[in-house]
């Protein structure tokens, strides 16, 4: 196995957690921009396709393995809306903050007991752009949905997510604490135990 990985992403944020998590590890992932790959369409109607879809494309560009994540929040009061759409919840060229609004929006007045989410996430792993048998592993993190941010650390949604076990939001967990709980952090475990098989 190469140990240079091509990550098919371009989220600052999340290339940052998986050099964190993948620390010490003989994996040197790499962030596509590297290789000039552009983003790709995410046509997929579900978090699987649209991992495989991203991960092939920065494979062939890159001509490395890749590692894809396509990840998103479920709410249920949403009927698990955002989904897949969570990075451009609120239009196209939406940033973390009107995504956040509109969620917030959304959920004005539902108690709190309705405010039920979690967080997805479905890594892909490919050898090569043609892998039949990509490697695929899921990771999910149960929460609930504050009615205002709190924190300032992470990204996406993580200020509006409550994790119930500290009784904090995403955003205020230490990088360190959010790497033991996270959705990414459950799914990122799962492909290094399939790698070293």
């Amino acid at each position: 196995m190469s140990s240079k990985v091509v990550l098919a992403s371009n989220n600052a944020g999340k290339l940052q957690e998986f050099q964190q998590l993948l620390a010490g590890r003989d994996l040197n992932i790499l962030p596509q921009a590297e290789f000039n790959v552009p983003e790709v369409e995410e046509s997929g109607l579900s978090f699987v396709e649209n991992a495989i879809i991203k991960a092939r494309h920065a494979s062939s560009i890159a001509k490395l393995p890749a590692i894809a994540d396509d990840s998103g929040l479920e709410v249920d009061f949403l009927d698990g809306a955002p989904g897949i759409y969570s990075a451009r919840f609120a239009g196209a060229n939406a940033d973390d903050s009107k995504n956040n609004q509109k969620l917030l929006e959304l959920l004005h007045g539902v108690p709190s007991e309705q405010r039920r989410a979690r967080f997805q996430c479905v890594l892909v792993y490919l050898r090569h752009p043609l892998d039949p048998t990509p490697l695929i592993c899921q990771g999910t993190w149960e929460g609930r949905i504050l009615t205002a941010p709190r924190g300032s650390n992470g990204f996406g949604y993580d200020p509006l997510f409550l994790e119930p076990t500290s009784g904090l939001a995403s955003a205020e967990l230490s990088k360190a604490e959010k790497n033991t709980r996270s959705h990414r952090a459950k799914a990122l475990q799962c492909l290094l135990a399939q790698l070293s098989h």
